[in-house]
């Protein structure tokens, strides 16, 4: 017996020791479930407000894109957002699909200074742009990008409309969406569509800050429909053409299968039942 009680005492030493584990493992779930409520709530302050849905030209299966606003989108990219955004995948030569003539090109192309690498002292230079060059970022590079906008780069638009969450509605929500007053602090501009709901881009709209060719008046909520209308058509150009061409692979397809039925009944409408 006196052999029996070291033993003893160490099971109910190791059936102590057993029940930590459990008893921290209990611990961390609760308090796991008790700061749930709080981490929710911190993530739901970073989520941006729900974008209200446009009713876009270019949305549903049969959409097609208003060439018109495109067009008016490219001169408010241009007169606008090209101070701090390029196009790296766009070419001028690729503007011909949004209704311009080839000598419409050349001329908008000719406007704008791209890079032209280092001269005979390594300066970097800059010369008039051609068809096939792209819509490149204004800077030199990151550090350049990040210096002049409070080190911050802002983002090729080539493919913004496909890739950022919410798409055209929250591009288009975003640029109307500022809310008044001055800076939240330093380069954060405060914006409910925005991720943590502020920005480093400062409010990049106003009214008459373009003029349209057409006439169309210039406001706000004007020119963020048309850049967002062209940076969606830049984000997918061929859009029209592939929903032309599957409605008429679709078409021709009601066609073979009604050529299909008259022929099976025309065949077999001398066979008795």
């Amino acid at each position: 017996m006196k052999n029996m009680a070291p033993s003893i005492t160490r099971q109910k030493n190791h059936a102590r020791s057993g029940r930590r584990p459990v008893r921290a493992a209990w611990i961390a779930c609760a308090l796991a479930v008790a700061t749930a409520p709080t981490a929710r709530a911190a993530d739901d302050t970073l989520k941006p407000r729900h974008a209200p849905a446009q009713a876009w030209s270019f949305n549903g299966a049969l959409g097609q894109f208003d060439l018109a606003s495109v067009q008016r989108g490219y001169a408010v990219f241009a007169g606008v957002c090209a101070s701090c955004h390029g196009l790296a995948q766009v070419h001028f030569s690729d503007l011909t699909g949004m209704g311009l003539k080839a000598e419409d090109v050349l001329a908008l192309a000719a406007a704008w200074q791209v890079p032209d690498g280092p001269n005979a002292q390594g300066q970097l230079q800059r010369r008039n742009g051609r068809p096939d060059d792209a819509l490149a970022s204004p800077y030199w590079g990151p550090a350049a990008a990040k210096a002049a906008n409070g080190g911050v780069v802002p983002p090729d638009l080539s493919r913004i409309v496909t890739v950022y969450p919410g798409g055209a509605d929250r591009i288009y929500a975003l640029l109307t969406g500022y809310a008044p007053g001055t800076p939240q602090t330093g380069h954060d501009f405060a914006n409910p569509y925005a991720i943590g709901h502020s920005t480093a881009m400062p409010p990049p709209l106003h009214d008459g800050a373009v003029h349209y060719a057409d006439g169309t008046q210039p406001t706000v909520q004007q020119q963020a429909r048309d850049v967002t209308t062209f940076l969606a058509w830049v984000s997918a150009p061929h859009q029209d053409m592939r929903r032309r061409v599957g409605v008429g692979a679709a078409l021709y397809l009601c066609f073979l299968a009604l050529l299909f039925v008259i022929l099976k009944r025309r065949i077999w409408s001398d066979v008795r039942k």
